[in-house]
C-alpha cells in the first residue's frame, strides 16, 4: 500500500490494485476565503498543489470523500472530477454529491464490499460542545484487503469514544489522522492536536500513524515543527509519519 499525501486531507492511496483519491481539493492558493471567525485571515489554499491536477487525478478508479466540508470537496475538485467514477460516502452526504453531478455515489452505511476491497464507516466527533453539532455528522473509513494493510481513515475528527472503539474493533496496521488542531475564535479545537495523535498512537501500539491535514487551511493552528517535536518527547518518532506535501510512504502487512 502506498499513501501520497498531495495536500490538507487529499490522499492518493494505492490499496488492492486500485488507486483511490481521498478528499479532493484542488484549489489554487489564496483562491478562497478563510474560514470566518477563525484565526489567520488569509485566503485558502495556503499551499500550492506539489503536483499537477493531472497528475492528482491520473488513473484514479474511485473517490472517498469523509464530508462534503469545503477544504474536502471543493468547487474546483467539483468541477475538474471525473463525474462517472464510483464515489464513496458517508449516508447524509449522497444528496448533494449527485446533485454535484457525480453519477456513481455509493453511500457505506455500515460496511460492503468492491473490488475486493472491503469499507467499514465508523463514526467520529468534529468538535466538542455546540460547535461540535454545528459542523454537521462527519466519518472515517476502514479498508481491508487479502494481502494488505488494514488502513484505517479517521477523518476530521477529535480524539474520542468512536475513534478509540474503531482501534479496538479493526486493530489497523496504518492510521491515516487529520491533524492540524484546527480551530475557531472560540471552543476548543475540531481537528486532532498533538495531544489527539500521540492518544491515538498510545491505543494503538501495533500501529503506524500518517498525520494530514497539516498547514494548508487558515485556521490549522499547529505546525508539523511543533507535532515533530511533540512525538519525539513522547518516543513515538518511529511510528508517527508526519510527511510533507506531495510525499508517499509506503506500508506493507
Amino acid at each position: 500500500m502506498h499513501i501520497q499525501l498531495v495536500r490538507h486531507a487529499t490522499l492518493r492511496i494505492t490499496y488492492k490494485g486500485h488507486t483511490l483519491l481521498v478528499d479532493p481539493m484542488l484549489s489554487t492558493p489564496g483562491e478562497l476565503p478563510a474560514v470566518a471567525n477563525t484565526p489567520n485571515q488569509h485566503p485558502n489554499p495556503g499551499a500550492a498543489l506539489p503536483i499537477s491536477v493531472q497528475e492528482v487525478l491520473e488513473g484514479v478508479d474511485a473517490i472517498v470523500v469523509t464530508h462534503t466540508h469545503g477544504d474536502h470537496l471543493d468547487p474546483a475538485a467539483i468541477q475538474q472530477l471525473p463525474k462517472n467514477l464510483p464515489l464513496f460516502c458517508q449516508p447524509p452526504d449522497k444528496e448533494k454529491l449527485s446533485e454535484h453531478g457525480f453519477e456513481q455515489v455509493i453511500v457505506v452505511q455500515e460496511e460492503l464490499e468492491w473490488e475486493g476491497i472491503r469499507f467499514h464507516r465508523t463514526g467520529g466527533h468534529h468538535g466538542t460542545g455546540e460547535i461540535g453539532k454545528q459542523m454537521g455528522p462527519v466519518s472515517g473509513f476502514v479498508l481491508q484487503a487479502a494481502e494488505e494493510p488494514t488502513l484505517y481513515i479517521a477523518g476530521d475528527t477529535i480524539w474520542c469514544e468512536e475513534v478509540e472503539q474503531a482501534l479496538a474493533t479493526f486493530d489497523p496496521n496504518v492510521i491515516v489522522v487529520f491533524g492540524g488542531a484546527a480551530q475557531f475564535l472560540v471552543g476548543d479545537p475540531i481537528t486532532m492536536t498533538k495531544e489527539d495523535i500521540v492518544q491515538v498512537a498510545q491505543n494503538a501500539p501495533g500501529s503506524q500513524v500518517f498525520v494530514a491535514h497539516m498547514e494548508v487551511w487558515n485556521h490549522c493552528l499547529l505546525s508539523r515543527s511543533e507535532l515533530r517535536e511533540y512525538v519525539g518527547e513522547n518516543k513515538l518518532a518511529e511510528r508517527v509519519q508526519i510527511p510533507q506535501n506531495g510525499e508517499t510512504i509506503e506500508y506493507r502487512r
